[in-house]
């Protein structure tokens, strides 16, 4: 059956693949899962109808054939658990791509969300200027770690997964911060994951969402 997810009607990350919405695209493109969106304002992602589907009122969501998830990486999960391309066949390797999805979720994405927020929202506050190199530290940190564990190999643990979905996604949002480049191997990480055709596909079906609402 075809599975219907949310997406922002109008995405504030304005069209760079960033709503958490890519993840779940981009595994359903990576596994040929059809699917369908429905769009979904702020107004309505606090509305009884999809708060029954998102507790927290946010996107996305996945339902398909009475199932009813939320979150993105138990959405991803399901979606790589059903078709063959985004786990391994190994038991050993299976369980850890699955660890490598965590690790992007619980360990890498934290300090990056809270960056990216900080930039956002407390820009003007007179505290931003001296709390900034605390939270590139943190980030830092973490690039750091993950660099020296993927060294010069093409993806986390062997062939592309499910954890090499997941991780792409969280990085990409630190595009434009300038400490990607500080680790050459994970820019060409996150690169190969871009170059992917599914990757390809989502990003230019997210991008439409925006273009038709900004009117462009």
């Amino acid at each position: 059956m075809t599975a219907t997810i949310t997406a922002f009607e109008n995405s504030p990350d304005r069209g760079r693949g960033l709503a958490r919405d890519m993840r779940v695209r981009w595994a359903l493109e990576e596994v040929g899962q059809p699917y369908e969106v429905r769009l979904a304002s702020f107004a309505a992602m606090k509305a009884p109808a999809h708060v029954a589907l998102h507790p927290f009122g946010q996107i996305p969501t996945y339902e398909e054939d009475g199932l009813v998830l939320f979150e993105s990486g138990a959405i991803v999960l399901h979606i790589a658990e059903r078709s063959a391309g985004l786990l391994p066949t190994d038991p050993d390797a299976r369980a850890r791509a699955i660890a490598w999805m965590f690790a992007a979720l619980s360990t890498v994405e934290p300090p990056i969300v809270e960056r990216s927020m900080a930039t956002i929202v407390e820009r003007d506050e007179p505290w931003f200027e001296a709390r900034l190199p605390m939270l590139d530290a943190r980030v830092r940190q973490r690039l750091g770690e993950l660099s020296r564990r993927l060294g010069e190999a093409e993806w986390l643990d062997g062939a592309f997964s499910a954890g090499d979905l997941m991780m792409v996604t969280v990085l990409r949002r630190l595009a434009g911060s300038g400490l990607l480049e500080e680790h050459p191997n994970i820019c060409a990480y996150i690169a190969r994951g871009e170059a992917r055709p599914a990757y390809q596909r989502a990003f230019e079906a997210q991008l439409a969402v925006f273009t038709a609402a900004s009117g462009r």
